[in-house]
């Protein structure tokens, strides 16, 4: 089912969390980007179409953008248990196959997601050298099957004027893609899609 985002708060503060990288087993919390000017954390998953739909694109256009300063990390919440196609095995063999230059963290408990106030893969939370957000939107405005070229538009000219030290334009549309896949009974009190 697609869902939208909900457009966390702008300002409000990066969430903690402290997770393992499903490609080298690693525990990432949110102190391990405290060097960097902007960190994107991003909620996706591997079976999405609307993530496979930029996933090529979007490895492309991270890898360029830490070349300038942003920190990123991508995180699988779903409820591998009934979509063994997110096991932290499959995450690992997306990350590589696809090139992923950022971690891509499995969110087991689901918290992590709770505490973003997660809801679709992909969503995006940019944040600033303060760690307060900046940016929850699309990626762009294409769609699967939409015949609209992926252009990652709208979450770069955020990732640009961040890394500038520049305002990001308030004006943000949510991103839509599929609903993330709760744990049966696990599902957050706002959940309510």
């Amino acid at each position: 089912m697609a869902v939208t985002s909900l457009m966390l708060p702008l300002g409000t503060k990066a969430p903690e969390f402290s997770l393992p990288d499903a490609v080298s087993g690693k525990i990432f919390s949110l102190s391990d980007f405290d060097s960097f000017s902007a960190l994107l954390v991003m909620f996706i998953c591997n079976h999405c179409p609307y993530v496979k739909h930029i996933q090529h694109h979007l490895a492309q256009t991270i890898a360029r953008y830490q070349k300038e300063g942003l920190a990123a990390v991508a995180i699988n919440s779903n409820d591998v248990s009934r979509y063994p196609d997110d096991s932290p095995e499959k995450m690992k063999e997306v990350a590589l196959q696809v090139g992923y230059t950022f971690p891509y963290l499995f969110d087991e408990t689901q918290e992590t997601a709770k505490a973003y106030k997660a809801v679709c893969t992909p969503d995006f939370f940019l944040f600033d050298k303060e760690r307060k957000l900046v940016y929850r939107g699309r990626y762009d405005d294409s769609r699967p099957n939409s015949g609209v070229a992926v252009t990652g538009a709208d979450l770069s000219k955020a990732i640009e004027a961040t890394l500038k030290g520049e305002p990001v334009d308030p004006d943000q549309k949510p991103s839509i893609g599929c609903s993330l896949k709760w744990k049966i009974g696990n599902e957050p009190s706002w959940w309510n899609f």
